[in-house]
Order: structure tokens, then sequence, then C-alpha cells
């Protein structure tokens, strides 16, 4: 904890000053208690704003390989994700992406908020992917209301591939929260399908992307 309070004491002013950041919709935020923040995915960055721009803490789920790095570098990424309430877990088959399923439902059992890209990877294109259904999983199994949360600019101040961040402006959107515990008719595959399109949609209303309706190939299964 005092790690994580540190260390959104000198990154949060840092990035209010570099990104000057326009945050919308904090309120729409439960302030307590277990909720999910879905968003988009555009850049490595978006883990990092949206937990310093939410009004709570916010836990992502981080590939460890992140927690694994060596020298300086390793350190300062070590100490950043840790700070921002960032988990590790490995990547990969589909047992992997249950493991990291049941941390996720593990943070939101103990009333805390999660955070997580239904897209899976980062656009590439600036187009908006469909979402895989995990989202739907944990709404469905938790209980936790969904609040959809749009991300602009990240994709200009760290596009894919580049190694250093550069200076521009980012928006944060964070939508009403949607509930999920009334029952729906249709299979269980159908009605988490059901549910994480009208997530993506929420996400998409925010964002303003245009939809590309296909799966993000690059994406690890979740």
């Amino acid at each position: 904890m005092l790690l994580q309070a540190t260390v959104r004491l000198v990154i949060a002013p840092l990035v209010r000053l570099l990104y000057r950041p326009v945050i919308e919709g904090r309120e729409n935020v439960p302030r307590h208690g277990a909720v999910i923040l879905a968003a988009n995915h555009l850049s490595f960055i978006d883990s990092i704003v949206i937990p310093l721009a939410a009004p709570r803490p916010v836990a992502f789920l981080a590939k460890a390989e992140y927690f694994q790095q060596p020298g300086l570098k390793g350190w300062l990424t070590r100490t950043c994700l840790t700070g921002i309430n960032a988990i590790p877990v490995r990547r990969g088959d589909h047992r992997a992406a249950q493991t990291s399923l049941q941390v996720a439902l593990d943070v939101l059992a103990d009333g805390r908020a999660f955070g997580i890209h239904p897209e899976g990877s980062r656009s590439r294109d600036g187009r908006i992917y469909r979402g895989r259904t995990g989202v739907a999983w944990l709404a469905l199994a938790s209980g936790a209301p969904v609040v959809p949360v749009a991300v602009l600019g990240t994709d200009r101040i760290q596009p894919v591939g580049a190694r250093l961040p550069r200076v521009g402006q980012i928006t944060v959107r964070f939508g009403a929260p949607m509930r999920f515990a009334q029952p729906r008719p249709g299979s269980s595959g159908q009605i988490r399908r059901a549910i994480t399109d009208e997530i993506m949609a929420a996400i998409r209303d925010l964002s303003g992307q245009e939809p590309a309706d296909r799966y993000n190939e690059l994406s690890a299964a979740a």
C-alpha cells in the first residue's frame, strides 16, 4: 500500500503535467465495492492511465515477463506496475486464460476494482475490435457492475513498437455502470456473447471508434 501511494504521488502529477488529461465521468465509478472497468485498448500505457484517472485503485493483469526484465529498466517497470496494482500472470494457452479469470474474480471478491481490455490486445489500426467474453463471465460470476471506459490519445503518445512515450493529450471517459444480474434467455455462451456485445457497444459510444466487427487475432484468448 505504501508503494502504491508513493507511485501515485509521483506519477500522477507527472502525467497531468505532460499529458494534460481530460477526465470525464469519474462520478460513474463506484467508490466502494467490486466493480469492473472495461476499456478499449490502444497502447501499453492504457493500463497505467486508467488507474491514475480513476477515483480509486484499479487492478489490471500484466504479463509476468514485464516483472522479470533485468537492469534499471526492469526495476523501474516492476516498481511502476506494482505501484498501480498490476498483477503478474502468465499468458498463452486456455489454462492460463482460465487462471487469469480466476485471479480477476478473486480481486472482485475482495471488493476491489478490476480493469480489463475485452479486445485482448492493442488495436493496431485505431478501430475497436470484438470483445472476448471473459468480461461477461466476470460480471455474471461476481455480480459486479461494469463501467465502460474509453481512452483516447494513448496511441499517439506511445504507438505499438515505440520504446518511450511522447508528449500529448489523453482523454479518459468513464460511462454509466451496467448491471447484468437479471436472468436472460439462451445458453450460457449466448448470454455471455450478448452481454459482451453490449459492453463493447457502450465503450464504442464513448470512444467514437470505428468498429472492426471481428476479433483482434493478435489477442490472447480471454
